[in-house]
């Protein structure tokens, strides 16, 4: 083996055993999740076909940050109105108040991030994906 085919291959597996040592993680450390949709610190609390029943044309999302109070929701759609551009919209509100955060318009991917503060109360949420819709009423009490 020539001198430097020797130093290509011990470069080789200093670079490969770095990987590994830098890619093992202690058995008790957490790993940091990434922000998902609506921002870091949300968990997804609910997911919804668009519309109840019938033929599936979307998803209405509702997320929870435990954090902050805040619940976060949008409408993404399915099947035949994935990545295409159609209506979408998606509004949410706490049940009991008269304001909602709304997106609406020609998207290919999705309608939100919305978002409403939301701390021990109950929330509505609704997806429209072209002509379909799902509401959801006093849902994600807490």
């Amino acid at each position: 083996m020539h001198t430097r085919s020797k130093l290509a291959v011990l470069a080789s597996a200093v670079m490969v055993s770095g990987w590994l040592v830098a890619s093992a993680a202690p058995a008790g450390a957490t790993s940091t999740a990434m922000a998902g949709p609506c921002g870091s610190g949300y968990n997804r609390v609910g997911v919804y076909a668009i519309p109840k029943s019938g033929p599936r044309t979307g998803t209405l999302e509702v997320y929870y940050n435990s954090g902050t109070g805040k619940n976060c929701a949008l409408a993404y759609g399915y099947g035949s109105t994935a990545g295409k551009k159609t209506y979408k919209s998606v509004t949410i509100g706490v049940s009991s108040g008269t304001q909602a955060d709304h997106d609406y318009g020609q998207f290919a991917q999705y309608a939100g991030p919305v978002y409403t503060s939301a701390r021990n109360k109950c929330i509505n949420v609704s997806g429209w994906i072209g002509k379909t819709h799902r509401d959801l009423t006093k849902v994600h009490c807490g």
